[in-house]
């Protein structure tokens, strides 16, 4: 293999403050071969012996056996062992090669370090778990910075710690702590923050691990962390994320659940993860069969409705697909329909959203209008300003654009109906939104 650098780029930054007119001279570095991993032919950084004495990049042949192979990829003999020994003789070997080309711009490799084995993961959660068995909470922190330190240490470490089960020892720990009066301990208060930082990473959970995290002192700890006010962001986000693992019926019968996600979202001091994350959990609320009307309802109680129109305003794709849809939801609901189609915001923001953010986003948004603007409101009396003011905002041509363009088969349905009922109102509107791009228009010829 062979690197080149520019050595008037490499005198340049070694040689600050001195005129050296150097052109474009290319020197070519000749990389030894037995220094380049098999399988990648890059320099290697962390070289490891295999049960068949070649060497590769532990990064590289870690990737081949977890694609399933479990062979040697040079000899193609079947691996004896999945055992890696460091190859540190190897390893000094490159860093003096690296240190003697520095002039160069070539860099030393730093010294790895020892990754963490399945062995020391399986013996260490079966402490933590022993830990809170006891009580012991200050053995038990000492145990989670441990997986925490090693964790921060490479992506390998966070493989070899999720497949060992550390998710379920934290679990275990966080449900038995959880229920000894964490809102006077301060002690265990903090412990119950470092355990859910470290778990908020270890998703998705088993089975076993999701049962365990919907426990009743389990879920009650995490709505205290979501809801108090003086709790660090990144516990609130832990949560919010945590809280995904949970099974819909375990949240729907959960006091608090709804206040702190609505509260989450209100408060936008966190990012579009946390906020999708939320609405997401909110949206499966809202549609969970057992008892949604009920649910729909507090979340309107809530004030739901206008922290959704509030997101919807300046927001990204992600955010404003799951806002419409949580919209959607609502505005099935008597009471939800009724506050949207009184909130000024909610006709026009909605029509703006139209074709503009994702199919997905459009056909929540049609389906808004529908629920708005259907025979119902036709028929009560004084309901006509809401279909001027749907006509006004222009959805009447972008219900036809949308036809144009295409759309599902239940969407159209929807927009074909609102077309018929928007055009006999036509007539009333003084003024209409010109400013929508007709580009997408088929021609008829």
């Amino acid at each position: 293999m062979v690197l080149s650098w520019t050595r008037g780029r490499v005198f340049r930054r070694a040689r600050k403050g001195k005129d050296l007119q150097v052109n474009d001279l290319e020197v070519e570095i000749s990389v030894p071969s037995h220094f380049r991993c098999p399988i990648t032919l890059d320099l290697m950084k962390d070289p490891v012996t295999v049960s068949t004495g070649i060497t590769y990049d532990r990064d590289s042949v870690e990737k081949w056996i977890e694609e399933g192979n479990n062979t040697c990829p040079v000899t193609k003999k079947v691996l004896t062992t999945f055992d890696m020994i460091p190859n540190h003789a190897l390893r000094r070997m490159i860093q003096d090669w690296c240190v003697e080309h520095r002039s160069f711009g070539i860099e030393r490799i730093p010294t790895p370090r020892i990754p963490v084995t399945p062995y020391e993961v399986s013996d260490t959660c079966a402490k933590i778990v022993n830990a809170a068995k006891q009580g012991d909470e200050n053995k038990c922190r000492e145990l989670v910075r441990k997986i925490k330190g090693w964790e921060k240490e490479s992506d390998r470490n966070k493989r070899c710690i999720v497949a060992n089960g550390a998710s379920l020892a934290l679990v275990n720990a966080f449900d038995f702590f959880s229920s000894l009066g964490f809102e006077e301990n301060n002690n265990v208060s903090s412990l119950l923050e470092e355990i859910l930082g470290v778990l908020a990473w270890m998703r998705p959970m088993s089975e076993e691990g999701k049962s365990m995290l919907g426990s009743k002192s389990s879920m009650s700890c995490m709505v205290w962390f979501l809801s108090k006010g003086n709790i660090d962001l990144s516990i609130k986000q832990s949560v919010a994320l945590l809280l995904k693992e949970v099974p819909i019926e375990v949240l729907a019968n959960t006091q608090g659940v709804a206040e702190g996600l609505v509260k989450m979202i209100k408060e936008p001091i966190g990012s579009a993860s946390i906020t999708k994350a939320c609405l997401s959990m909110i949206f499966k609320l809202v549609t969970y069969s057992k008892g949604k009307d009920v649910i729909s309802q507090r979340f309107v109680e809530l004030g739901l409705v206008e922290v959704l129109l509030d997101t919807i305003v300046d927001c990204e794709k992600g955010v404003c697909e799951k806002a419409l849809g949580v919209l959607d939801s609502i505005c099935g609901t008597k009471q939800g329909k009724e506050i949207a189609k009184n909130n000024a915001l909610t006709i026009p923001l909605v029509v703006k959203k139209l074709l503009r953010v994702s199919e997905l986003s459009s056909c929540f948004a049609v389906s808004i209008i529908w629920k708005i603007c259907d025979k119902e409101a036709q028929e009560e009396e004084g309901e006509e300003g809401v279909f001027v003011e749907a006509l006004q905002v222009g959805v009447f041509q972008k219900l036809l654009v949308l036809l144009q363009v295409g759309c599902g088969e239940r969407t159209k349905e929807k927009a074909t109906e609102l077309l018929k009922l928007l055009n006999g109102y036509r007539s009333k509107v003084d003024c209409v939104d010109t400013s929508l791009e007709l580009q997408h228009l088929k021609k008829p010829f």
